[in-house]
């Protein structure tokens, strides 16, 4: 399904959880997640961002306001009030916005395999080069500069698990890519704001994470005055796809208890 900017998935009945993807992938990486979630009685909607996925391919220079912006007019569309959001990666720095402006629409949030830092100024050059290669040499320079920080070390390279992903990943045009890298390098810095993000939420970690090490989801959740730390042992930043059993177990226990 489509609106007017973003292609979405829209499975179930009950409770709303949306889930925010990851850079630079889409909504397909939600797949173990929705059997799971809807047989327990959500509804579940997967949305791919605007510029990744089925959605629109993306060539002018975006905020995380902006991508923020377009999943409200996805609830409105879809005349969702208030719904479970969860962001993982990218989609958590997306979620922080979502949580800065419009916190009524946000009934919890879940932060995966995402941190409240902004880049330094070292990242920031990184994030300009790779926008910059994206758009010279095409996805393969992105797809190979992210493939070896998403899986646990020693996750074969054949994989097909890592295949997949990197599928997902070349199907993003360049454009697209580098929209998302200068958003994720002009992003806010939220480490001393988290104190204000009241909503209750469930900061998921992994502890071979080399994208986003451990420490950061260990900051978020001091950060946040309504949140409780849940870590996947032995899972690299892919969480959710490499230990789908015990990352869903983590959501619905979270899920059961806050309906409670």
């Amino acid at each position: 399904m489509t609106n007017s900017k973003l292609a979405f998935n829209d499975h179930g009945q009950g409770p709303v959880v949306l889930l925010i993807h990851g850079f630079p992938l889409c909504r397909k990486m939600w797949q173990p997640q929705i059997g799971p979630l809807v047989a327990a009685g959500y509804r579940v909607v997967t949305p791919d961002l605007r510029g990744y996925g089925d959605s629109a391919p993306e060539r002018f220079p975006l905020r995380m306001e902006d991508y923020a912006a377009d999943l409200v007019a996805l609830l409105d569309e879809l005349a969702i009030d208030r719904a479970v959001i969860g962001g993982f990666s990218m989609g958590g720095y997306v979620l922080m916005s979502l949580l800065e402006r419009y916190p009524e629409r946000v009934k919890a949030a879940l932060f995966m395999m995402t941190r409240a830092a902004a880049d330094d100024e070292a990242g920031k050059q990184r994030r300009k080069l790779l926008a910059d290669e994206a758009l010279e040499l095409g996805p393969e320079r992105v797809a190979d500069a992210f493939a070896s920080l998403l899986f646990a070390p020693g996750t074969g390279p054949q994989s097909p698990l890592v295949h997949e992903v990197r599928r997902w990943m070349l199907a993003t045009v360049p454009g697209s890519m580098a929209a998302g890298l200068l958003a994720m390098r002009e992003r806010k810095d939220y480490v001393a704001s988290l104190k204000n993000f009241t909503t209750p939420a469930l900061v998921i970690g992994a502890d071979q994470d080399l994208a986003i090490p451990l420490g950061h989801s260990v900051l978020l959740d001091k950060g946040l005055p309504h949140s409780e730390l849940q870590v996947v042992a032995g899972a690299g930043h892919l969480a959710n796809l490499e230990q789908p059993e015990r990352f869903n177990r983590i959501l619905l226990d979270y899920l059961a208890r806050l309906a409670g």
